[in-house]
């Protein structure tokens, strides 16, 4: 099989509650293409609607997460003229749709995460990665000031200092000190990795969907120093006199597993 008949844009699978999003580009590291990104957003866009899926795994085939955007579009870009044709902009674009996403995220690492496909991951709300995993992000090798809502979420994510450390060393580092410094939120062997994910994944779509996507909504935008108020505490008090409290509370009562 050849490098192109190997290839495809992300490949959805719904399996009950849960999606997955798999980047299918194992020859190139999974390295992204404007037509991945048209894809992404299309796929983020039916998870949304489907209200019958209450969690997202996003991960790659083969040895890497993904090596990022094609360096070659990212040249495109810098002779484009017009900034409705700039991939940077649908890249970005991407990467926020996904942290807004109605449903929590899970990055499962299999491998190495490059470029701008570290900042895919933290757009997660977890990140699992196997123990031989690292990462750069080479902007300042590159001659690149990556865009702001990228950097910002290294900054509410990591810390300033991991941030800066990472942006203009452009230094390499390693599954444990990914783990060390927050972006990994849990480190795995291989053979541990799909266990892990499925609890977790398990774990998120038993919750109640309505007061985990408002939370959700609400963490975000504490995290970026935005909080619509009104709008959570609206949610809050919802939440008092909606259905899903009513079963919780009923299944505590009944020591039962509750059925949102």
């Amino acid at each position: 099989m050849s490098d192109t008949e190997s290839a495809t844009t992300p490949v959805l699978g719904i399996d009950g509650p849960r999606a997955t999003i798999r980047l299918n580009r194992p020859n190139h590291l999974n390295r992204l293409q404007p037509d991945d990104l048209a894809t992404l957003l299309a796929q983020f866009a039916l998870i949304d609607s489907d209200l019958s899926i209450r969690v997202l795994v996003l991960t790659g085939t083969g040895r890497a997460f993904s090596a990022g955007f094609d360096l070659g579009k990212v040249a495109e870009r810098a002779a484009s003229e017009v900034e409705s044709e700039s991939s940077g902009s649908a890249f970005e674009v991407v990467a926020n749709r996904l942290e807004d996403l109605r449903v929590p995220t899970i990055c499962r690492l299999n491998g190495g995460v490059y470029g701008g496909s570290t900042d895919l991951a933290l757009a997660c709300d977890f990140r699992i990665g196997v123990d031989t995993a690292e990462m750069f992000m080479p902007a300042a090798r590159l001659g690149l000031h990556y865009y702001p809502s990228g950097i910002k979420r290294y900054v509410t994510r990591l810390g300033v200092d991991n941030a800066k450390r990472l942006f203009l060393t452009a230094q390499r580092i390693d599954a444990a000190e990914m783990l060390r410094i927050g972006y990994l939120t849990q480190m795995v062997a291989m053979d541990r990795l799909d266990r892990e994910v499925d609890a977790l994944a398990a774990t998120l779509a038993g919750n109640a969907p309505n007061a985990v996507a408002g939370m959700k909504r609400a963490l975000n935008e504490f995290a970026r120093q935005a909080l619509d108020e009104q709008a959570a505490d609206a949610r809050a008090r919802a939440s008092m006199r909606g259905d899903e409290i009513k079963e919780g509370i009923a299944a505590y009562k009944e020591k039962r597993a509750a059925r949102f």
